[in-house]
């Protein structure tokens, strides 16, 4: 039975007014004594079991326990009375009882030898499993106490378990080493970073402080501490000390402890045995007994005792001298104290819960910022490489700070974020971000500092959580960890965002290392230049002014060795003001230069009286360059100030030409003219001067300049004045000066009366508007041809039409437009007036120009016989243009006579299939014609027609008729002929006339002087049988009568008479099979190939001793066609002019020996 109180809704009565009752085990009976009649009554599952016993808990609830290891909740409020809030099986056989603990806000259920502990908050969590595997008879009853702490349990056996639930959370630490709680008599001492084994050490009370050292660990309650030394081999207990008062916290290090206890402080050795200890050092008492004092607060490092009083004084007991060696007096009582690892820097609490960095060295303290009142302690970091990081921590959250000291703007501590930490965790040791907690339960846990994320794997992490890891980086002067975050955002803001931290912590050769990776190359140097200086200021200023901050730049010069440097920098920086107050402290001598330079930039700003004051305040007397600079912006303002006599003086005194082309342009802006002018001409700038006396009408100074004047504008201004004052001459110099061309062409015709002049310009110039000027001219005194020339030439094309036609004069218009661009409808206009005129061919020529093809054949073929010559040379012109098949046919039908009966000379149809580019049926009509003129005995006609033929085949890269190609080479024989016998070698002569003769029916009109030539050239060169041979030809009855009286007898002698006697010809190599054969052979027998021939002598080519014309590309032998042109000009076949110096010799003959010939 328990009394209780149900839910209703209605809260009138706070009174246990409900009784709760099993009935018969299986029903839970609810009486309310305020309501008699209406009982509650509840039963249960079958399967569920026997009630074994229920609770009471919380705002009406109940917690039941069943046999089968059930257990369930249910409300009483009346509304949901009857529902089963929670249900679960916790064992799997049976279940004994069921305990409740308010406190802890936890319930107990035991059976099947455990005891399972679920949270009320979140009863399907399980707690806690506690196993009893020894109690095999069964379990009893449970119970708790009114705090919650233990938890009792009675068994069959008649055993009773109690087993603690929290622990008290006691621990310590020292460098990288803690101890802590772990059972009420049990501390484990732990050093996670270095990986040790913890070691478990049992203690022989319920402790109320533990402290760790270097190589010891002190537990203690009350008045009493016990030792234990913490050895390689084990833990041992070395002693227990008594104290003179109930102690409050022991500090321990590697051979001292320190005990506080009712304000005062024991400082002892741990192990007195130590060797050569004295004994005054073996223990001390702090506060001396004179000192009214209590201390409230004590540290130990491994050099000092450090203690905090109420009167708000920290001393520093140095152990080893065994003396007071530094004290730092706070205005209210401090509460704690916390130095990091050396002792050199210790952040204390006061009594107003205000938080301070205080550091011995300089005897400085710095205010904690945002530090919460709720603050309970605060842990250093103990990783080597972050020595100014600490946490600060309460119930809830842990806060991270770091204390810059060597920064440009000096010592400063700052708030780098918070990280919220577990319910009932106290910290002990801060590790490289990683703080190590103590739990209630006797164990610790490792959380990591949400401001040290970047320490976590980087992959995957997104830009902008990169940037907030670069941000706190940067604040914890982690600058290795930036650079790699740096080099994964490949940020060029990133990387400037890391140099200028390394320039704020005065990291000169990290922000080298940075700059340099980025290629600012302006830094690296600035930096290098100064990575030498020791002095702080002085380096702090530099780097303050790289980070743009220049007013702590300019404080911090100041308080250096260098203060110029803050001057240098003002004066850098245009800041011309705090550069001359700066000046005045530090270099007096500089403030003339520094005047200069600031009234330069107050001109530029247009502040002309300030400008005009520094101006004269910068003039020294002893420095010419800058007193003429200082000197020249005194007359400059002085004019803009409106003192304009004073200003020119100075400028004209001066020596600069550009200071006076400067006021002269500042006077002519403000109408002072004949200054402006003055100071113009005296700085030479004529064409200035000379515009500003026109604007003022001083003609006289105007016409003195203008032979220094280059300005076409002025001698155009000046011109028109002069011709306004009927000044012609000289106003046609002036014109002329200024190249206006149509003006002296009018001057020259309207007033100067000098056509021939005009019309001179006109041609030089090319000027229409002239060109029409002078075509009026001579309209006025009706010479038509020229007017018309003159309007031509000013594009006036159908007005010079109109005149030709007036005034008959076509032929000059038409040789005229000939000879000029010209469209298509005035070329078709004067074909047409033609056309009319009946004049034939200069209708065809227009027609031809306007590119009506059909009727400009159509009158050049119209043409009387006495034009003949011309009209069919245009008619094949035009046919060519046309590539028109019809208007071929036409032309090649009138050349033929097919039209009038009258055959034209062959040579118009080759030049008609030349202009057709029909090169094959040229070649043949060449040849033809070749062979007509060397019937008429016109050689070398013959030879220059089937010369310039084959060139053209050969240009065309077309195969030339070996018909042509004989002919030629037979016809270029004869004219070696002439050349060889006036040089007088009859040898070469004579062998050209044999080859000749051998094809005499080639020259049918000179057979018997060509056959006496050979005969007697033979005879000379001592070829007798060969002239034999030709005599004996010559007396056949159709040559004999036809011979030369004076050779006759001479001829008839050698056949009567012969002498067979021959000098032997030459043999030379083939150049294509060296085959030896006869020098003037040109058929080799060896190769049946025909071999070039030397265009000089007529043998065949060798290879050693090539060369070509470089006129017409024909081959001759090297050596001989040297000798040739010593004593001729020209080419003889193509007959180019020549010398022997253009002559190439050609190593390499093989492209000359492709055949170009037909076979």
């Amino acid at each position: 039975m328990q009394f209780s109180m149900m839910k209703t809704d209605e809260r009138t009565s706070a009174t246990e007014s409900t009784i709760s009752v099993v009935v018969g085990k299986k029903a839970l009976l609810f009486f309310n004594l305020n309501e008699p009649d209406n009982p509650v009554d509840l039963e249960f599952q079958q399967n569920y079991g026997n009630i074994v016993c229920y609770s009471w808990y919380g705002d009406g609830y109940i917690m039941i326990g069943f046999t089968s290891g059930i257990f369930l909740v249910i409300s009483t409020y009346i509304r949901e009375i009857g529902q089963e809030i929670f249900q679960a099986r916790d064992h799997k056989d049976s279940l004994t009882s069921i305990a409740i603990s308010q406190t802890l806000n936890k319930a107990a259920t035991c059976g099947d030898n455990c005891i399972k502990i679920h949270d009320l908050a979140e009863l399907k969590d399980m707690y806690a499993i506690i196993n009893l595997d020894d109690e095999n008879k069964g379990l009893g009853t449970l119970s708790w106490t009114d705090d919650g702490q233990l938890l009792a349990l009675s068994t069959q056996r008649g055993s009773l378990h109690v087993f603690l639930t929290k622990l008290p959370v006691l621990g310590d630490a020292c460098s990288t080493r803690i101890a802590y709680l772990t059972s009420l008599l049990e501390v484990t001492v732990a050093n996670p970073v270095e990986g040790q084994l913890p070691i478990m050490v049992s203690v022989d009370v319920e402790p109320n402080f533990v402290a760790v050292g270097i190589y010891h660990l002190a537990v203690g309650m009350n008045n009493r501490a016990w030792f234990y030394v913490l050895g390689e081999n084990g833990v041992k207990k070395l002693k227990d000390v008594e104290y003179l008062g109930t102690v409050a916290s022991v500090c321990l290090h590697s051979d001292y402890a320190a005990a506080l206890f009712e304000g005062k402080v024991q400082l002892h050795l741990i192990e007195s045995k130590i060797l050569d200890t004295q004994e005054e050092r073996e223990t001390r008492l702090f506060p001396a007994v004179d000192d009214k004092c209590r201390i409230l607060c004590h540290a130990l490092t491994a050099d000092f005792l450090i203690y905090g009083t109420d009167t708000g004084v920290i001393q520093y007991f140095y152990v080893e001298d065994w003396q007071f060696i530094d004290d730092y007096r706070h205005p209210v009582s401090v509460k704690k104290i916390f130095p990091d690892p050396n002792g050199t820097r210790l952040v204390f609490i006061d009594e107003k819960s205000d938080g301070f960095v205080y550091c011995p060295v300089n005897g400085t303290t710095y205010e904690i910022p945002d530090f919460s009142p709720t603050i309970k302690g605060v842990l250093w970091e103990n990783w080597p490489m972050d020595k100014g990081v600490f946490v600060a921590y309460d119930d809830d959250k842990v806060y991270t700070y770091v204390f810059h000291k060597g920064t440009i703007q000096g010592s400063k501590v700052i708030l780098v974020g918070g990280t919220k930490i577990p319910f009932s965790h106290k910290p002990l040791l801060l590790y490289n971000g990683e703080l190590t907690c103590q739990t209630q339960s006797g164990k610790i846990n490792n959380i990591y500092l949400g401001t040290h994320s970047f320490l976590q794997s980087l992959k995957n992490v997104g830009p902008n959580e990169l940037r907030q890891m670069l941000a706190q980086t940067l604040t914890l002067k982690r600058f290795s960890d930036a650079w790699e975050i740096c080099r994964i955002l490949n940020d060029l803001a990133a990387w400037n965002e890391l140099a200028r931290a390394c320039l704020r912590h005065m990291e000169v050769d990290f922000a080298i290392r940075v700059y340099r990776k980025i290629g600012n190359v302006g830094m690296v140097m600035s930096l290098e230049g100064i990575k030498g200086i020791e002095e702080y200021n002085l380096l702090a200023g530099h780097l303050a002014m790289f980070t743009k901050d220049f007013s702590l730049a300019e404080d911090l010069y100041l308080a250096s060795s260098c203060p110029v440097a803050a001057l240098e920098m003002r004066r850098d920086l245009l800041h011309w003001d705090s550069a001359l107050q700066l000046a005045k402290r530090l270099a007096p001598d500089q403030i003339p230069f520094i005047s200069k330079e600031y009234a330069v930039q107050l001109e530029v700003m247009g502040d002309y009286v300030n400008a005009l004051a520094h101006y004269e305040k910068g003039i020294t007397g002893d420095n010419k360059e800058h007193d003429e600079v200082c000197l020249a912006g005194v007359a400059q303002m002085s004019i803009r100030m409106g003192d304009i006599r004073r200003g020119v003086n100075q400028a004209l005194r001066h020596p600069s030409r550009v200071l006076k082309r400067d006021c002269g342009a500042i006077l002519e802006n403000m109408k002072q003219f004949s200054e402006a002018a003055q100071l113009y001409e005296k700085g030479l700038y004529y064409d200035k001067a000379a515009s500003v006396y026109i604007r003022c009408k001083n003609w006289a100074k105007v016409g003195e300049l203008l032979p220094h004047v280059s300005s076409p504008k002025i001698h155009l201004q000046y011109a028109k004045a002069k011709e306004a004052d009927g000044r012609y001459k000289e106003a046609v110099v002036a014109y002329e000066n200024a190249k206006q061309w149509n003006s002296v062409i009018r001057i020259y015709l309207d007033h100067l009366n000098s056509p021939e002049k005009a019309v001179s310009i006109v041609r030089e110039t090319q000027s229409l508007d002239g060109a029409k000027m002078v075509a009026r001219f001579f309209l006025q005194l009706g010479d038509y041809g020229s007017a018309i020339q003159f309007l031509v030439m000013s594009k006036c094309n159908n007005e010079a039409f109109t005149l030709a036609q007036q005034h008959n004069k076509m032929e000059i218009y038409a040789d005229i437009i000939g000879s000029e661009d010209t469209t298509n409808e005035d070329y078709q206009s004067i074909a047409l007036y033609f056309e009319g005129e009946k004049q034939h061919f200069q209708a065809g020529k227009f027609f031809l120009l306007c590119g009506q093809h059909s009727r400009a054949l159509k009158h050049f073929l119209k043409c009387s016989s006495s034009e003949d010559h011309g009209a069919i040379q245009m008619a094949i012109e035009t046919v060519g243009q046309a590539k028109d098949e019809l208007l071929t046919s036409q032309l090649i039908d009138h050349l033929m006579g097919e039209t009038d009966g009258m055959p034209k000379d062959a040579k118009y149809l080759f030049r008609l299939y030349m202009a057709l580019k029909k090169y094959q049926e040229a070649s043949r009509t060449a040849i033809i014609i070749a062979r007509e003129e060397q019937s008429a005995g016109k050689y070398r006609n013959a030879h220059d027609v089937l010369f310039s033929m084959y060139a053209e085949l050969k240009s065309q890269k077309i195969k030339i008729p070996s018909e042509m190609a004989a002919n030629l080479m037979i016809l270029h024989s004869y004219v070696l002929v002439k050349i060889h016998v006036k040089n007088g070698d009859h040898m070469k002569g004579a062998r050209m006339l044999i080859r000749v003769a051998n094809n005499i029916s080639k020259f049918p009109s000179h057979i018997v002087p060509i056959l006496t030539s050979t005969v007697i050239e033979c005879h000379r060169a001592g070829l007798k049988n060969s002239a034999f041979s030709f005599a004996a030809m010559l007396m056949r009855p159709e040559y004999r009568n036809k011979i030369d009286a004076k050779y006759k007898r001479k001829i008839e002698a050698m056949v009567r008479r012969p002498d067979t006697s021959e000098t032997e010809e030459a043999t030379t190599p083939c150049p294509f099979c060296d085959f030896l054969l006869p020098e003037y052979e040109l058929l080799c027998p060896g190769c049946k190939n025909n071999i070039p021939y030397c265009i000089a002598t007529g043998r065949h080519m060798l290879k050693d001793d090539w060369t070509v014309c470089p006129h017409c590309d024909f081959p001759a032998l090297y050596s001989e066609f040297e000798i040739m042109l010593n004593t001729a000009s020209t080419c003889p076949m193509c007959s180019e002019k020549l010398n022997s110096a253009q002559l190439k010799k050609i190593s390499d003959c093989t492209q000359y020996l492709r055949t170009e010939v037909e076979q």
